[in-house]
């Protein structure tokens, strides 16, 4: 194959064979040349699913009529072929001009994107209803539109050395601390990759633990709490082609905070936050309780309580740990099918297996209506969260505390969450401890973590 050259040619037949030698067996590109009545011969380049039609049918038809391309629409002028590459390859059109040694980019993008709809996975009774669609333009809008601010920036950066793909660092001047930036800025410049499809990509490279269970990172399709984030000096990573932002640094409390929890009444969400709290550690430690105190510590059961688990466990051929263990999985299988089955019929599925293997597995006398009980209040618990990826180490946890309740009892569970305390009390996030302001104790936590305090009541403090 022969080389590339570096720089555009004066010689438009140069400029040909070059593009058709980087774009070999693409059949989606398109070289498009014109022959004017002048003599004078122009050489259009473009992605056709990329490119505008309509648009550049009236590029065309001006150029039939006039050679200075330069006042026919909004363009670029580029010397270099791998700028010019990689600008086609974004849905932009390089059009040629023998005896010119450069090359006009004309920015007529199209193609279809999906439109702005509430995010399915932080859907809110109050407050807006758009959700970040796979478009980044459209994505930055809807955050300058609600932070009509100069103070706010974007920056752009690319990576992905095959998929080249631009995302935005987002931050409001003034607000984010500049270390925090910087070491954004680090992290970022330190990422290499080949390939950047969704921002998951960038985030478990630029993370403080990769192999923590705990997000360090936050994610979100609700440009409102992109917002939100935002103004409180937070930073935001949108990648184009990805519904869901990032944003740092994250602390464990945010991840029970819902979307709508600035807009409902303090007391109410208050309680709920707690309520949240409380189901999360449901969801990590009831099975291993049960396990424990019916294996090991009998004597903490009340009486009455304790001859009817005795009655419902007679027959059963498992120990409690195995018994658990065993409707923990089922019961993880069947969340997962739920998941992935289409929508329709996903749902039902998990219900209507949960009861029938359920029922069949009491009827038949593998397990006992306790553990069924259990198993189902714990399920329930891990669906109060807020954020998906904080219930997940909730969810994973639950084994390996299961397993240290049916071997050591309550001794057991209690090295456990020695453990994992240990491991939360050290995590950071970009330099900010995990647990803050709880641990170490800051003067904002009763602000906004477990509890929201009264905005007029900030305010006031704010004004002292």
């Amino acid at each position: 194959m022969p080389s590339i050259p570096v720089s555009v040619s004066e010689c438009l037949q140069i400029n040909h064979n070059a593009m058709q030698d980087v774009f070999h067996n693409c059949a989606d590109v398109v070289f498009r040349p014109l022959n004017l009545s002048d003599h004078a011969n122009i050489l259009l380049v473009y992605i056709e699913a990329l490119t505008d039609s309509s648009k550049l049918e009236q590029i065309i038809t001006a150029c039939m009529i006039s050679r200075d391309v330069g006042r026919l629409t909004q363009y670029e002028i580029a010397i270099n072929f791998s700028e010019i590459v990689a600008k086609v390859l974004k849905g932009c059109t390089a059009i040629f001009l023998d005896g010119e040694p450069f090359a006009y980019l004309a920015d007529i993008t199209a193609f279809k994107q999906r439109a702005i709809n509430e995010p399915s996975n932080e859907a809110s009774i109050r407050g807006p209803r758009e959700g970040f669609t796979e478009d980044l333009k459209t994505n930055l809008s809807m955050i300058r539109r609600k932070i009509s601010n100069s103070k706010l920036k974007f920056e752009y950066h690319q990576a992905g050395e095959m998929t080249n793909t631009s995302f935005v660092v987002a931050y409001i001047e003034d607000i984010v601390k500049p270390e925090l930036l910087e070491e954004v800025r680090a992290r970022l410049q330190s990422f290499k990759t080949d390939q950047l499809l969704d921002s998951g990509y960038i985030e478990e490279f630029i993370e403080d633990k990769s192999f923590s269970l705990f997000p360090q990172i936050q994610n979100s399709e609700r440009p409102d709490s992109v917002s939100a984030s935002l103004l409180s000096g937070r930073v935001a990573i949108i990648v184009d082609g990805s519904p869901n932002a990032l944003l740092l640094p994250m602390t464990f409390w945010a991840g029970f905070q819902a979307a709508e929890d600035h807009y409902e009444r303090f007391l109410y969400v208050s309680s709920v936050r707690l309520l949240r709290f409380l189901l999360a550690i449901m969801s990590c430690l009831v099975p291993s309780i049960y396990v424990a105190l019916t294996t090991f510590h009998p004597q903490m059961i009340p009486l009455a309580l304790m001859l009817s688990i005795s009655a419902a466990r007679e027959g059963i051929p498992f120990p409690s740990v195995i018994e658990t263990l065993l409707m923990e999985l089922m019961f993880e299988g069947l969340r997962e099918a739920g998941l992935r089955l289409p929508k329709a019929i996903g749902s039902a599925v998990s219900i209507v297996g949960a009861l029938v293997i359920g029922e069949a597995a009491v009827q038949a006398g593998f397990i006992s209506a306790p553990i069924v009980m259990i198993v189902a209040g714990t399920g329930i618990a891990s669906f109060a969260f807020p954020s998906y990826s904080l219930a997940l180490p909730f969810r994973m946890l639950r084994f390996p505390l299961l397993i240290l309740g049916g071997v050591l009892g309550l001794y057991g569970i209690a090295i456990g969450i020695i453990f994992i305390m240990i491991h939360l009390v050290t995590l950071k996030s970009f330099g900010l401890p995990y647990l803050s302001p709880l641990a170490p104790i800051g003067p904002n936590f009763w602000k906004d973590t477990l509890v929201r305090m009264n905005k007029r009541y900030v305010s006031a403090i704010r004004k002292q």
